[in-house]
């Protein structure tokens, strides 16, 4: 709470005013500062993948189409006004020899193995000549990638977080943004998961903690 807002509420109650308190956030008043935008984003587009938005998919969500097509914008923007542009995708030697334990906690990883049948780990959207794509084993972008020293060079500042899912990747990646010196914001209809809940507790989750979860329209504006 502000000064002024604290100000106002104490004149409110001296005078019999009653001032209902200001909402909280699932984790209450200590959280949910903003770390806002710096002057250089880009954006990242985390694992839109066809394992995420074919029906029959390994990882096969609800319904992706919005989340593609929000992407879509994002992409475009970025490209418009001259802002790098990002994109993961996961991928293992064909004896998943450098997934480490993540294959064996989600054996449906294997999919992204060299060779594997099904193309799955196939982009959704195509990059453009110059746009990196980073190659990952984990759920975050920035384990054990060129992400961080890529975008350093590039002089960003702040990450624009789109893909699948909500709750793994793209709140692994969130995570690690912050703490590699990034301002994450996080674009509400351009991710997914497999649930409106399970999609909707992270991003009030990662709001609260790692991130600013942010509206198309504003990631637009700032675009």
């Amino acid at each position: 709470m502000s000064g002024g807002d604290r100000a106002a509420r104490a004149e409110a109650s001296r005078v019999g005013v009653s001032v209902p308190e200001p909402a909280l956030g699932p984790h209450g008043r200590s959280f949910s500062g903003r770390v806002g935008w710096g002057a250089r984003p880009a954006v990242v587009v985390i694992d839109l993948v066809r394992a995420y938005t074919e029906p029959d998919g390994p990882f096969g969500l609800p319904s992706p189409e919005s989340a593609v097509a929000a992407v879509t914008s994002l992409v475009d923007a970025a490209r418009s006004a001259g802002h790098p542009v990002v994109w993961t995708v996961v991928r293992y030697a064909s004896d998943l020899a450098d997934g480490g334990l993540f294959v064996r906690k989600v054996p449906a990883l294997s999919v992204f193995a060299a060779g594997a049948p099904g193309g799955w780990g196939e982009l959704v959207l195509a990059p453009v000549p110059g746009e990196p794509v980073v190659v990952k084993q984990y759920a975050s972008a920035f384990f054990g990638t060129s992400l961080a020293p890529t975008l350093y060079a590039a002089g960003v500042d702040t990450v624009v977080l789109a893909g699948v899912s909500t709750s793994g990747c793209v709140r692994a990646t969130a995570m690690d943004a912050l703490n590699s010196g990034f301002r994450p914001q996080v674009v509400r209809q351009a991710c997914a998961d497999r649930t409106p809940a399970v999609h909707e507790n992270n991003l009030a989750d990662l709001d609260a903690k790692y991130a600013d979860v942010v509206d198309l329209s504003e990631a637009l504006t700032h675009l």
